[in-house]
């Protein structure tokens, strides 16, 4: 009976993530079916040619979320490891000033000033999501590092665990759920600004949501917001559901 109770409780908190799954992969592999069904109220226009499948985009979107989220996580977690570390206050102001100013800086014009560093393609996108992705991996690894209580780590201390051995044994895991928590934010902003790419050239879910606005199509538009908007459902659900877990 327990077991099964048990069954039944993970399915509910697993069902949704899947169905957010199932969803996008029907739209990426089965668009023209979609389209038929559910898109037909927009009108008919002539399809406009799209060199590019979506399958193929989607794995663009996916590599440029991966890569500059995968980077700020190492900057914002590193960071926030050292800042803890040495317990400079200075260091934090800094730190947390810089990353705010970061992310107030609007997109477009960190993408514009990167162009002419790196050209047209994936790598002033990835620098603008990098910028944004920062602070809330940072300030949640500062909440999460500072947030353990005293006890525990006068015990850590008493069994003879160096700084460093009390972080990593102790205080990173013990905090996993803040720092989950600013992951998890860091990459629903990634997956959502990493449309803007394809105003400079860039691949991903962006491609057909431009096209679509400049030539006034919103059948394109729907066919690329989509799949972005599962994208980030599926996961913030996913990553919500393992900081639960961690609680």
């Amino acid at each position: 009976m327990k077991s099964f109770r048990s069954f039944v409780s993970q399915f509910r908190k697993w069902w949704v993530i899947g169905l957010y799954l199932a969803l996008f992969l029907w739209w990426i592999f089965d668009f023209a079916t979609i389209k038929s069904l559910f898109l037909e109220g927009l009108g008919q226009r002539p399809d406009l040619i799209q060199r590019t499948s979506l399958a193929e985009l989607a794995l663009q979107h996916l590599n440029i979320v991966f890569i500059s989220t995968s980077i700020a996580i190492v900057i914002g977690l590193g960071l926030g490891m050292i800042i803890h570390y040495t317990h400079l206050e200075e260091l934090k102001d800094m730190a947390l000033k810089l990353a705010s100013i970061g992310e107030t800086i609007p997109s477009a014009a960190i993408i514009a000033l990167s162009v002419p560093l790196y050209g047209y393609g994936d790598r002033p996108i990835i620098l603008a999501l990098i910028i944004y992705a920062i602070l809330p991996i940072l300030r949640n690894t500062i909440v999460g590092l500072e947030s353990i209580s005293k006890p525990i780590i006068d015990a850590a201390k008493g069994v003879g665990l160096s700084k460093w051995q009390q972080m990593i044994k102790i205080e990173l895991p013990l905090s996993q759920p803040t720092l989950l928590a600013g992951i998890r934010t860091a990459l629903v902003i990634n997956i959502s600004a990493a449309t803007i790419g394809a105003t400079v050239g860039a691949g991903g879910f962006g491609v057909p949501i431009i096209a679509g606005i400049r030539t006034y199509d919103p059948v394109m538009v729907i066919q690329g917001s989509i799949p972005v908007i599962l994208m980030a459902l599926f996961a913030d659900r996913l990553l919500r559901h393992q900081t639960i877990q961690k609680l």
